[in-house]
């Protein structure tokens, strides 16, 4: 089947699927609000379009190609061995806590500020569940989200779960896509209740630096009432200086709430392990009552694993690191080489996030590239490599590359977006 037929395809089979729904149950309006996850519904296609026998490179999914850790593997085999299939506490296993406790407090070493200890921590499924977790625990309707955009897709979804207002500030390539204080400063009303700042950066691999993050905390001592959510998922892939993180300011220790996990330092995305810790208390039991009606607990033999992920050896991320360094080089290398593609070198996480202004009003065939998702439809078409559209995470002008793929693919992937971008004319 041809691309566009199977999109024409698709799209009427959805069409039926949401009438049928429509007849048969009234779903609420807050769920009905919701839009589906722009990078899970990319990855979708491309099996759809390879169940066709379309030979579709993505660059779409933000998940390691690596296998996970030996040690890490093991452990998840002993556990089964050992009978680990029962449910567990509600906040996790004493023991991975206190490992996830241990590796904060060795990261917050070097800093004046009190140490973080296993009742502080609630193990969840994914980082993903740990940030709705703590946005559904602190945010009601009229409550402000301060989100700094372009942002993962799914941070204004979950704050519409809440029931609260996202309130999105623009960031721009020449500040390398950070919030600035006076940015932040004018967004900040009597309805602000939390900030969320993600450094490294999905989409842009933007990283803040210290000088960054100090002028926000300036701004944030004048705002007591602000809370503050790290998202720290991509802490470990970095290419340039060190992590630094908001947990490094005593200022803020009462009112941040640090989001991590296993899925990309340690490639074990399936495994579904993320974290949340907190000095609050009250957000901490919240957190733990609200989980507790919803899973119960995270996978106990994934627990486990994850146990042994922080407790065993930490090569395994510095050598991941290294390879997605050399990806990085080569994407953002052969990116460049691409005529009126313009591109900012990420310093984090595995994602380059190009402007591509340069091709909207061209056209190849009669189709006219108006905007960046048009673009990606043109580039899956016609070059058969999947990207997401800098619109899902609230940047019109850019589109986004994963490179946690293997090198050859990524130089195959480069090769047939610039034959593809060069036809347009």
């Amino acid at each position: 089947m041809r691309i566009q037929e199977f999109f024409t395809t698709f799209a009427l089979k959805l069409s039926t699927i949401n009438c049928q729904l429509s007849t048969v149950m009234l779903i609420s309006n807050r769920i009905a609000a919701l839009e589906e996850s722009a990078t899970l519904q990319v990855a979708a296609l491309c099996q759809q379009l390879r169940a066709e026998g379309v030979d579709v490179i993505g660059l779409s999914l933000g998940e390691p190609d690596f296998p996970a850790p030996a040690h890490v593997k093991q452990a998840a085999i002993d556990a089964i061995n050992n009978d680990i299939s029962h449910y567990g506490p509600t906040p996790g296993f004493p023991a991975l806590r206190q490992a996830i406790a241990e590796t904060i407090n060795k990261d917050l070493a070097p800093y004046p500020v009190r140490p973080y200890n296993a009742n502080e921590i609630v193990v969840s499924v994914g980082a993903k569940q740990a940030i709705c977790n703590a946005i559904e625990a602190l945010i009601g309707p009229g409550d402000e989200v301060i989100m700094p955009t372009p942002c993962w897709v799914s941070y204004v979804e979950m704050v519409k779960i809440a029931q609260g207002k996202s309130v999105l500030v623009k960031t721009t390539m020449e500040n390398n896509f950070c919030l600035t204080a006076e940015q932040l400063e004018t967004a900040i009303t009597p309805n602000t209740k939390l900030l969320m700042l993600c450094s490294p950066n999905n989409p842009t691999g933007s990283v803040y630096t210290l000088e960054n993050l100090k002028a926000l905390v300036e701004v944030l001592k004048r705002h007591p009432q602000v809370n503050v959510l790290a998202d720290e998922i991509y802490q470990h892939i970095l290419y340039t200086g060190k992590h630094e993180t908001l947990a490094q300011f005593p200022e803020l220790e009462d009112r941040l709430i640090i989001i991590n996990g296993v899925s990309k330092a340690y490639a074990m995305t399936g495994y579904r392990i993320g974290w949340l810790a907190s000095h609050d208390k009250d957000l901490i039991t919240a957190v733990k009552r609200l989980q507790g009606q919803v899973i119960s607990c995270a996978t106990t033999i994934a627990q486990k694993a994850a146990e042994a992920a922080y407790t065993g050896p930490q090569t395994c991320v510095e050598e991941m690191r290294q390879a997605f360094h050399r990806r990085r080089d080569l994407i953002v290398k052969l990116a460049k080489d691409i005529p009126g593609m313009k591109v900012l070198e990420p310093q984090g996480a595995f994602y380059l996030f190009p402007d591509v202004t340069a091709f909207f009003g061209k056209q190849h065939n009669g189709q006219v590239i108006h905007n960046a998702d048009e673009l990606v439809t043109y580039l899956l078409q016609e070059a058969h490599v999947a990207c997401v559209s800098g619109s899902a995470f609230g940047e019109d002008n850019c589109i986004r590359f994963s490179y946690a793929t293997s090198e050859d693919l990524i130089i195959e992937a480069m090769r047939r977006m610039k034959e593809a971008l060069a036809k347009l004319v």
